[in-house]
């Protein structure tokens, strides 16, 4: 249980962090430019998005049941790559993001208070239903590769409830965190997920029939893996590997992650070489001697 409960104890976390900062965000401008009256606009914005999450995720589980059980496959896989793909853009994005974040809606958040109560619902709204029909996905599709619900939705309980305490640390500013190493390391973890949840989807849709190469096993380790063991459901859980693995999935587990990974550092690093050559202190340049500058006159 535990361990199917990590992937979406992280997607909780992360997740909720980035919602939450931005409803902090939201209300940290609203107080401050006196607009507490027009905080209810606010939260009825954030409960839209919620409703609009839970919603997502009873359309998904709802659908999937009334379909065969080949159907089943091939729409759970088909959601599987959909939800790694939102999770990269969601990681790079973050990643990007996380320094300019608190600008980006401070401005938006001014523009809205200048227009009707509407415009700043919708803002609030788009701005946390974004984070919440991600997570709706990405839980959906961990609980279906866990093969239960009770330990996926346990961890993203956790991870939610982490996340909350920490947004209300923060904006009480009795918490710092590093945001940007934050989202850093966590944007490591979740793309070996992300890898795993690819490679299981894949399988689901061979399964499915949309996919071909079934039976083309790269790795059958059945005959001497216990499937039961701890460790096997230790692998299986956080990482979505398990013993018998085709070769469409081993080679878009190994591209995803090859891929990405690349990327990913490789923009962090630019990242930071940027920042310490903009923090650098300038050179100064040395005034010319006041006889050479008399002569040139």
């Amino acid at each position: 249980m535990w361990d199917d409960a990590f992937p979406s104890f992280l997607i909780g976390l992360r997740e909720g962090l980035e919602g939450g900062l931005i409803v902090s965000i939201l209300v940290a401008t609203l107080v401050r430019a006196g607009a507490k009256a027009r905080l209810p606009q606010v939260w009825t914005g954030v409960l839209a998005a919620v409703a609009l999450a839970l919603s997502f995720g009873a359309v998904l589980t709802f659908t999937a049941a009334s379909l065969s059980a080949t159907a089943q496959e091939a729409f759970g896989g088909a959601l599987s790559v959909v939800a790694v793909a939102f999770v990269t853009a969601m990681v790079f994005w973050m990643r990007r993001s996380a320094r300019s974040l608190s600008g980006e809606i401070k401005e938006k958040v001014t523009g809205a208070l200048g227009m009707g109560a509407g415009v700043l619902v919708l803002t609030s709204f788009l701005a946390v239903g974004r984070e919440g029909l991600e997570t709706a996905l990405f839980l959906w599709t961990t609980a279906r590769a866990a093969g239960e619900s009770a330990g996926p939705m346990t961890g993203a309980g956790i991870g939610l409830v982490l996340a909350a305490g920490l947004c209300w640390g923060l904006y009480r500013r009795v918490l710092r965190i590093n945001l940007t190493k934050f989202f850093t390391a966590t944007g490591v973890v979740l793309i070996v997920i992300a890898a795993g949840v690819l490679g299981y989807g894949l399988r689901d849709l061979q399964e499915g029939g949309a996919l071909p190469g079934r039976a083309a096993y790269a790795v059958d380790l059945s005959g001497g893996v216990d499937a039961g063991s701890w460790y096997s459901t230790l692998v299986q859980g956080v990482f979505n590997l398990t013993p018998t693995m085709t070769w469409l999935q081993v080679v878009a587990y190994v591209g995803y992650l090859a891929v990405v990974m690349t990327l990913f550092v490789r923009g962090v690093r630019a990242t930071a070489t940027a920042r310490r050559t903009a923090s650098a202190p300038k050179p100064q340049t040395q005034p010319e001697p006041r006889a050479e500058t008399e002569r040139r006159a």
